[in-house]
């Protein structure tokens, strides 16, 4: 009987821990966040967030592919949280309203590189982007970012050089005759990466 208690008292225990950590991590922050909808600027047609379209969605895919996700980050801090502003990640804090489009949200838990949720304002050049996936010392000495060669082709040139060709020089140059293009999934992560930006004024990010 005492052992029957017991194990009674263990189960209810152990029920009542997994239900309140259950409520608080997803009950409660549904309640509070579950019927956020987007904004539009006043005095304009503008609406934010819109979902991912065309390139970006299959992007999305890539990004998650090559593990990007492990080495960047997609939220900036607070100030007084931490520095993410004063370096230029961008001009305000992330909030929740941020990513009501996004279905898994890919705020990544790591910070090897810089973060990544305004890098479509910071960095608008897709020629620059292009660059740094194919190594990323070239746009940015001194990084460790592993190259991702494999998301383009080395080709003979047919006639004059593409037009996506990468120009590159250097160290980087391609014996004369041959090019570096990109790949679709190439194209497709860099419109993803341009995606990336949390700038619309959020009355929320002031609270």
């Amino acid at each position: 009987m005492l052992n029957m208690h017991n194990g009674l008292s263990i189960f209810a225990g152990v029920l009542l821990t997994f239900s309140t950590g259950w409520a608080g991590l997803i009950v409660i922050p549904h309640l509070q966040l579950g019927e956020l909808t987007a904004k539009t600027e006043e005095g304009s047609d503008d609406v934010y967030p819109n979902p991912l379209a065309g390139l970006a969605v299959q992007g999305r895919a890539v990004y998650v592919r090559e593990g990007c996700i492990y080495c960047h980050s997609q939220q900036v801090r607070a100030e007084g949280f931490g520095t993410d502003i004063a370096r230029g990640w961008g001009d305000r804090r992330t909030v929740p309203r941020d990513y009501i489009e996004e279905h898994p949200i890919l705020l990544g838990s790591m910070r090897t590189g810089p973060d990544i949720a305004n890098i479509g304002a910071r960095q608008p050049d897709e020629t620059w982007h292009m660059l740094h996936l194919y190594n990323a010392t070239i746009t940015s000495p001194g990084s460790i970012m592993p190259p991702f060669g494999h998301l383009f082709e080395k080709r003979r040139v047919v006639g004059q050089l593409a037009f996506n060709a990468l120009p590159l020089k250097d160290a980087w140059a391609v014996p004369a005759g041959f090019e570096i293009v990109p790949s679709d999934d190439a194209k497709a992560l860099v419109a993803y990466l341009k995606a990336q930006n949390r700038t619309f004024p959020l009355e929320d990010a002031s609270r």
